[in-house]
């Protein structure tokens, strides 16, 4: 997995981190059942603190994208509540439709641009998804 951090970006180290580890899952790059690296390898392959690692995985655990083994370290495990999820997809969407509306992007161009980003994920083929 290449993680690519920008350190010029006002988003915080640990929230890149969590995102790209997501992209990842959902690009099939990092599939169900595989190992992350250790914080401690991560932490110094991309050259940030131990504890933005921790804490990245920590978020990531919380939010049901990989588990944490004492044995095995971090290792992704999507758990599946769509109830949930889609209530916190809402919530997210939320306050991104609430600036799309303020910079007046139509409901059109959001459909369009939804439809744009989805493809990049749903032609990929995921242990276990459906569409």
């Amino acid at each position: 997995m290449l993680v690519t951090i920008d350190f010029n970006s006002e988003e915080a180290i640990y929230i890149q981190l969590c995102n790209q580890i997501i992209i990842g899952i959902a690009t099939a790059q990092i599939r169900e059942g595989d190992n992350l690296p250790s914080v401690r390898e991560l932490a110094d392959n991309i050259g940030i603190n131990m504890h933005t690692v921790n804490k990245a995985y920590g978020i990531l655990r919380q939010e049901g994208y990989l588990k944490l083994d004492r044995r095995k370290g971090a290792v992704i495990a999507v758990e599946v509540d769509k109830y949930n999820a889609l209530t916190e997809l809402m919530s997210e969407m939320q306050v991104i439709l609430a600036k799309a509306v303020c910079r007046n992007i139509s409901k059109n161009e959001v459909y369009e641009l939804v439809d744009k980003v989805f493809e990049q994920y749903s032609c990929q083929e995921r242990k276990g998804g459906t569409e």
